[in-house]
């Protein structure tokens, strides 16, 4: 349980590395592998804690997203080529 606690933090650095399109698909693979249960309960909480950080960082590229999309709907607003102004 030592070593896994060494290796924890640069897990977590290299999640906060990842695209979205990565952090999703790695999810996915944890996810799949979760739910087959063949992996001992050591390996299961392992995969549960890189399953939470991988989600965490989906959900701050999609929030990171959503807030791109805000600010250039609220950019078109005040624009003059908006159909809506007319």
């Amino acid at each position: 349980m030592a070593e896994s606690a060494k290796t924890a933090p640069s897990a977590a650095d290299d999640v906060a590395e990842l695209s979205y399109e990565q952090a999703r698909d790695e999810l996915v693979r944890v996810v799949g592998e979760l739910e087959q249960g063949s992996t001992t309960l050591e390996q299961s909480l392992a995969l549960w804690e890189r399953g939470e950080a991988l989600a965490r960082r989906c959900e701050e590229w999609l929030l990171g997203a959503k807030e791109r999309l805000d600010a250039a709907r609220n950019a078109a607003v005040g624009s003059p080529s908006n159909p809506a102004d007319s």
